[in-house]
């Protein structure tokens, strides 16, 4: 059944800064070799300077009509994400940590389909508690098994996704530890436009960006990514992070909230 207006997944989705914290989930994913490989291969993000404009809208647009959507509306955007999963398919041009060259990928397989969900799993709590205000662990549950639902339209069985959030995390850590996560020079090209978008910003949007962004990251792949983190960054993360949280509890849900949301 599909989560509704009162569920977890309304609630942290619901909420527009959350957007905030899938850059790091991105940064994640590009962490499995064939991973990286079918975004820059396949992907259109960094042929201009909108395209990552172009492909945000896109992608903010699946989220609501999977979320938020009726029955309808969220098979409909699942079936848009199919049919772009199934030109996806590839080969490792270089090996990768235990991946060989000429290992191949699709975006239709579920145990990559599966890493993608757990990241954003693993981010998207960690956001709203970062930048909207706790989150109790019951709400963080409920989170993972409501995402079964969005998971199952786009082919992930429900046995490869938690039902917990400290079972995210440990498999997270699993992941991070177990050698299979190897960032490529590849996935770090990638993640320079993401980091640090060729689009027109604001310096303070910039900056907001990079601190989530890496300040939400996991240390190991800080270090994989050759990302500096310092005492000062972390300290202006959490300066930021209290400044939005306070503007966000004083900003109606009109504002606040994607219209689809708000009940």
């Amino acid at each position: 059944m599909a989560p509704g207006p009162q569920s977890a997944s309304w609630r942290i989705n619901g909420e527009r800064v959350t957007v905030l914290g899938w850059p790091r989930a991105i940064l994640m994913q590009f962490a499995h070799p064939l991973i990286a490989a079918a975004v820059a291969e396949h992907s259109s993000f960094q042929t201009s300077c909108f395209a990552p404009l172009v492909r945000l809208h896109g992608t903010i647009r699946a989220m609501l009509g999977m979320t938020f959507g009726d029955p309808p509306t969220a098979s409909q955007a699942a079936d848009r994400i199919n049919r772009i999963h199934r030109r996806v398919n590839g080969t490792l041009r270089e090996a990768a940590g235990p991946f060989s060259a000429g290992s191949s990928y699709s975006a239709e397989d579920p145990r990559l389909l599966a890493w993608v969900q757990l990241t954003l799993l693993d981010t998207m709590p960690r956001a709203y508690d970062l930048l909207v205000g706790p989150l109790a662990e019951a709400d963080k549950d409920a989170y993972c098994v409501e995402a079964r639902h969005g998971a199952r339209l786009l082919g992930v069985p429900d046995d490869l996704v938690p039902s917990s959030y400290a079972e995210v995390t440990r498999e997270v850590a699993e992941r991070l530890n177990g050698g299979s996560l190897v960032v490529t020079d590849t996935a770090r090209a990638l993640a320079r436009d993401i980091l640090a978008p060729r689009t027109v910003a604001l310096w303070p949007t910039n900056r907001l960006h990079w601190l989530v962004t890496v300040g939400l990251l996991p240390v190991e792949l800080r270090a994989a990514y050759d990302l500096n983190w310092t005492v000062h960054d972390e300290e202006l993360l959490s300066r930021w992070a209290a400044l939005i949280r306070h503007v966000s509890a004083l900003t109606p849900p009109v504002v606040r909230r994607w219209r689809a949301a708000r009940g």
